[in-house]
């Protein structure tokens, strides 16, 4: 009986269970502007920044920014960094829409002719994690 009070009680509570992400950015040049994370669950709008499963900042700090994510649920992610130097909330390319402001991606990199895919920049969130991401 206190076997099956156990399970009913804590069964749900660990299949709700959220994690968080804390996201290192590294080579931040300066202090002036924001570092911008898209995380995505899917590969259907990676990259979208209007449509991230979410979104978080935090006020640039030159060599080292952390920005933290919570209540993340277990699964397969991927994010996007960018040092939105100029604050203006985009991300500024120029008029071939390569980007001009330093950005990053959770473990892939940016190719010759354009960015990573959802699977090669994919990780497993089963857990409290940390990733540190250089900008570029």
């Amino acid at each position: 009986m206190k076997r099956m009070l156990f399970l009913l009680v804590f069964l749900p509570m660990t299949l709700l269970a959220q994690n968080s992400l804390k996201v290192k950015v590294k080579n931040v040049a300066h202090s002036t502007g924001k570092i911008n994370i898209a995380v995505y669950n899917s590969s259907n709008d990676f990259l979208s920044f209007n449509h991230a499963y979410k979104v978080e900042s935090g006020q640039a700090v030159k060599e080292e920014t952390m920005v933290e994510f919570t209540d993340l649920p277990s699964g397969t992610y991927a994010f996007a960094v960018f040092h939105d130097e100029n604050a203006n909330g985009v991300l500024d390319t120029n008029f071939l829409g390569i980007p001009k402001e330093p950005v990053g991606f959770s473990i892939g990199k940016m190719k010759t002719f354009g960015p990573p895919s959802f699977q090669e920049c994919s990780f497993q969130i089963n857990t409290n994690k940390e990733i540190t991401v250089s900008l570029k």
